[in-house]
């Protein structure tokens, strides 16, 4: 074994035997040369039951992809991780309250540890990321000890996120359908009105069913398999600014499609007002920009049910009865009377069924060819709210 103060080029493998004289030769490199960087230029190879520890900058020219043992960076000034290639290492441990930065992406094969300091990557280039391959775990990410950037997993299913920025940990945790070829994520402690790295999300572009939405952070997700994500909230996140409520707690995300926040749902709800976790529903995160935390409007505020017109001429425009407020209340009855008072349509847990037909076996004249153009009169009942609403429907042909 060699090393040259500023390059290792040729063949280079850390070996149990040789742990100490190469710990012995970097101390006194690093003492003596407080610049140097280890310049990989050659085949860098770290065999099992080998460390490497990283006192300096690492520069990586050259393969270093064949390792069974251990990388640690240890300092307490920041080491950077630069170069055209991107290391392969095995077990990756950080012990450095200056941190690890990332000017090209690592991947890790084993375990990570996390003692002290962040591993940082830039915000702003998505490109550059700490990856955990296929089987790859870590142990030990606190608020001190985490990735402020952009974390990828690979051919993972289930998987938690270790991200944060400069102070806290916020991980996100994804479950998806089936293995994932990759997904990844980073943590923005930024308001999504305007943020430094993307266009602005406004918060105010929502559904009525949305009450109010995080100006604080978000995160940044990827991935092309359908999913469900649990995001935590932190006394930070502020929570008590969107709801007092912790049932009303949601995820919420920005539609790339429709260019405006929805609900993605709360299937799970644990903790209370300073700290917690809520679940989403199934969806795909490449369909949305970013998501965090937001609140469900209270039914009372929201479920001021309008006056409808229905025009069903197959135009695509009102062409059926849509009850937005019914996506609250999965567990209701809707009825239709004409102005007579004969009921000409009913349904349980109705979700926009209504094309203007009845489906009641009464008098109703000339069924298939639609209810005649008028005023017609409507009851819901949200069962599971204790709702009950009333008001007039006009059919126009």
């Amino acid at each position: 074994m060699y090393l040259k103060e500023n390059c290792c080029s040729g063949y280079l493998e850390i070996q149990k035997r040789d742990r100490i004289t190469f710990f012995f030769v970097l101390f006194l490199v690093l003492h003596l040369h407080a610049q140097t960087a280890l310049y990989n230029s050659g085949n860098l190879r770290i065999h099992e039951d080998g460390r490497i520890g990283f006192h300096t900058d690492l520069i990586n020219e050259n393969t270093f992809d064949e390792n069974l043992g251990l990388a640690g960076f240890y300092n307490n000034t920041t080491i950077v991780i630069s170069g055209a290639f991107t290391p392969i290492f095995n077990d990756v441990e950080i012990a450095n309250s200056s941190g690890v930065q990332l000017q090209t992406s690592v991947n890790v094969l084993n375990n990570t540890n996390f003692i002290l300091g962040d591993f940082n990557t830039s915000k702003n280039n998505p490109g550059i990321y700490f990856n955990f391959l296929d089987n790859a775990f870590y142990v030990g990410d606190t608020d001190g000890s985490k990735i402020n950037g952009y974390a990828m997993l690979t051919k993972q299913q289930n998987f938690t996120f270790p991200v944060g920025d400069a102070n806290f940990l916020r991980p996100l945790t994804i479950n998806s359908l089936s293995i994932n070829t990759s997904a990844q994520c980073a943590y923005f402690f930024e308001n999504p009105n305007n943020p430094s790295s993307f266009p602005q999300f406004n918060t105010d572009l929502k559904p009525r069913t949305v009450s109010n939405i995080s100006t604080l952070e978000f995160w940044r997700l990827e991935g092309s398999v359908s999913s469900t994500v649990t995001l935590s909230w932190n006394p930070r996140s502020s929570i008590i600014n969107l709801t007092e409520d912790i049932n009303a707690i949601t995820i919420v995300g920005w539609n790339k499609l429709a260019n405006r926040w929805l609900a993605l749902g709360n299937t799970f709800i644990s903790g209370d007002l300073n700290s917690g976790l809520v679940s989403s529903e199934l969806f795909v995160p490449d369909d949305y920009e970013i998501v965090t935390l937001g609140s469900l409007a209270v039914p009372e505020d929201i479920l001021t049910l309008e006056n409808y017109i229905l025009t069903p001429n197959n135009d695509g425009i009102n062409d059926v009865l849509v009850i937005e407020e019914l996506e609250l209340s999965p567990n209701n009855t809707l009825q239709i009377f004409d102005r007579n008072g004969l009921k000409v349509f009913e349904f349980e847990n109705y979700a926009n069924e209504f094309e203007g037909i009845s489906n009641i076996n009464n008098l109703v004249i000339n069924r298939d060819q639609g209810l005649p153009r008028g005023v017609y009169f409507y009851l819901v009942n949200m069962r599971d709210l204790g709702l009950s609403y009333q008001g007039f429907l006009v059919i126009e042909r």
